[in-house]
Parts: structure tokens; sequence; C-alpha cells
């Protein structure tokens, strides 16, 4: 391919190279300060922690004190309930579309991309609201790194979820 068409696929891969890259020193240089690279940047360590036990997980990386333990857990058992809510949601709205060998109707489609707004914005709604107990319960870089770590969690997740299911047709 020539011409526009290739300056722009030609932009985009240099966008989403300088993206990865600044994603990558960010997270790296992140976790070289926490001192704790493999809790950090493994991904797949990270998915099976959170396999394993999600609460010890999050508990190992937070390393609380008994005072903020007090505080913070509370505030993760809310959210985590909120999550669940919201992964409802979605999962609901995707079900339909697992093992669909047919295209979606247009009423259908408006429907499916209704509910994962939906559900995006329940669980933005619950993030929101978690960071801001959070802020209060926990000195601010502790709560900063467990809303990376839910962050990372989601994204491992997310990404599961993308491999598996086929794009609509």
């Amino acid at each position: 391919m020539t011409g526009p068409g290739r300056i722009e696929e030609k932009t985009m891969k240099n966008r989403f190279g300088a993206v990865v890259l600044a994603t990558a020193l960010a997270v790296g240089s992140s976790a070289w300060a926490q001192g704790n690279a493999t809790d950090v940047t493994d991904m797949q360590a990270l998915r099976t922690a959170v396999q394993a036990d999600k609460r010890a997980y999050v508990a190992k990386v937070l390393a609380l004190t008994p005072a903020e333990e007090k505080k913070f857990w509370p505030i993760y058992d809310a959210y985590q309930s909120a999550l669940a809510t919201a992964t409802r949601k979605r999962n609901l709205a995707l079900e339909g579309l697992i093992g669909r060998d047919k295209p979606l109707s247009d009423p259908y489609a408006k429907n499916l991309v209704k509910d994962l707004i939906d559900a995006d914005e329940a669980e933005v709604k619950a993030r929101r609201t978690m960071q801001s107990r959070l802020m209060g319960a926990l000195p601010p870089k502790k709560a900063a790194r467990y809303m990376h770590l839910e962050a990372k969690i989601a994204a491992a997740q997310a990404y599961d979820i993308a491999v598996t299911l086929p794009l609509v047709k």
C-alpha cells in the first residue's frame, strides 16, 4: 500500500510504539522504585497470584500496618462487591455473543454497546468511590499503589477476555 493510507498506518505504528515504550518505562521505574519488580511487572505471576487468592496477594503487595488494615479491608470489600456487579453486567451483555454464528442485528448491536458502556460506567463509579475513600484511609502512596495494582489486574482480565472472545460479526 502506498499513499496517505500507508503514511497513516506508519504514524499509528509509531504512536503505538511510543505509548508502549512510555508505559514500559513508567511501569519499570515504578516497580524498581518499590523494590518488588516481580510483584508488579510479571503479568503471568500476577494472574496466578490473583486466581489463587487475590486478597492475600493484595495484602502482600501493600504491606499494610494493622491500623491501615482496619481501614482498608472494608473499602476493599465494598469495591470488590461493586466490581462484581459491574462484571456481571458486562458478562450478561457478552453472553449472547458467545457461540453466535450470525451477524448482529442493528437493534441488538445498539443494545450490546449500551450495556457494555453501562458496565464500564458502573466500574468507573465504583473506582471513583473507592479512590475517594482510600485517600482518607491510607497514605497516598499506598492508595495509589493499590489503585495501580487493581488497574493491572483489570488489564490482565480484560486481555484474557479479549483473546477468547471473537470480534462481533
